[in-house]
């Protein structure tokens, strides 16, 4: 009989590979590996003709390109939200598009007088292709109806607009890498302009290392910062809520510092 870790960890490689896109244990005729290992070993040491060395054709240099530099000219290039999500999708500089399911662009009222910036999708996001949707984005969800605000509120002043440094979900829900916010950064600051909220809240330390250059959100919570051009202010990740509850006494005083700003 196994031992539950050797089950765990079969049980955790079966969930990666689902992750990746794997969708069936087989295939769908069956493969003999015996006469393939046959035929590899045949072509291995049958007779070759001697090559003929030709020369490769000369082919100029192509320079690198500058992902950072790409990034901010196709974010110039969007004048208007559906524009930079094309742009932004079509953008091929970053690996993380290859390991991720979906591309998760926002969701909420582009409208809104709030507009939040979080981290980068999890799987829950991953799966849907909406930013906040596991159960983090429900405690979101919950955080912001306690103040009468929400992603689907009809009434723009009272709406949700949402969305991540990054589209794409990192491998493991790692930390985005410093190369990989640089080059995604033009995009979500022209983002901003385009859905030109009246304050931005940035969830986590994800995002303010993005649009502040700065770490350390039990420092920077409750602190109005400015953000292209608008006030901004950070707020604790909901995702750390959950393994932090005790500092909800914390973020719950934010929500009324933001709640008093938008009442005025």
């Amino acid at each position: 009989m196994e031992s539950p870790l050797e089950y765990h960890d079969a049980l955790a490689l079966l969930e990666w590979q689902v992750e990746l896109g794997a969708d069936e244990a087989i295939a769908e005729a069956p493969v003999d590996r015996f006469l393939v290992s046959a035929e590899a070993v045949a072509t291995q040491t049958a007779p070759t003709a001697p090559r003929v060395q030709q020369a490769a054709p000369a082919v100029a240099p192509k320079a690198d390109l500058d992902p950072v530099a790409e990034a901010r000219k196709a974010a110039a290039r969007a004048h208007d939200l559906e524009a930079l999500r094309a742009e932004m999708e079509g953008f091929g500089h970053c690996d993380l598009r290859h390991g991720a399911r979906s591309f998760v662009f926002s969701d909420g009222t582009p409208a809104a007088r709030l507009m939040i910036v979080g981290e980068a999708p999890g799987r829950d996001e991953d799966m849907q292709g909406k930013p906040f949707v596991g159960r983090a984005g429900q405690l979101l969800d919950r955080m912001f109806d306690a103040i009468g605000m929400g992603r689907d509120h009809p009434d723009a002043a009272q709406s949700l607009y949402i969305t991540n440094i990054l589209p794409w979900r990192p491998p493991q829900n790692r930390d985005p890498s410093p190369a990989e916010m640089a080059m995604m950064l033009p995009f979500v600051q022209r983002h901003i302009e385009l859905a030109a909220p009246d304050v931005v809240v940035m969830m986590g330390n994800i995002s303010c290392q993005g649009l502040l250059g700065q770490r350390g959100i039990t420092r920077l919570r409750g602190t109005w910062q400015e953000v292209v051009g608008r006030p901004a202010l950070p707020m604790f990740h909901p995702a750390y809520l959950l393994r932090q509850p005790a500092k909800k006494r914390e973020a719950w005083a934010d929500l009324l510092t933001l709640k008093a700003w938008l009442s005025t």
